[in-house]
């Protein structure tokens, strides 16, 4: 799994569009092996990285948890406690 994809779901607030959108260019590129495509490549990886932000957001609001949202902040938190 690609380190730079964050976890989206029962966040408070919710994950943004352009959140999903990061993560769908995050996993298109670590699939596609490309950081920038090439001007052939260039049209489907863009395809690639709006369905996937579909498909994600279709996720995030279908899934369902008895668990409390947690706080965007205190996770912020957490993970840079986590590298120091």
């Amino acid at each position: 799994m690609c380190r730079n994809i964050k976890a989206l779901f029962n966040f408070e607030p919710p994950a943004t569009e352009e959140e999903i959108r990061q993560a769908a260019l995050q996993f298109v590129r670590k699939v596609s092996g490309y950081n920038k495509p090439s001007q052939a490549n260039e049209a489907a990886f863009n395809a690639a990285v709006a369905e996937i932000a579909v498909i994600t957001s279709t996720l995030l609001d279908s899934l369902e948890t008895h668990a409390s949202p947690k706080n965007r902040e205190e996770e912020a938190a957490k993970a840079r406690a986590r590298r120091a």
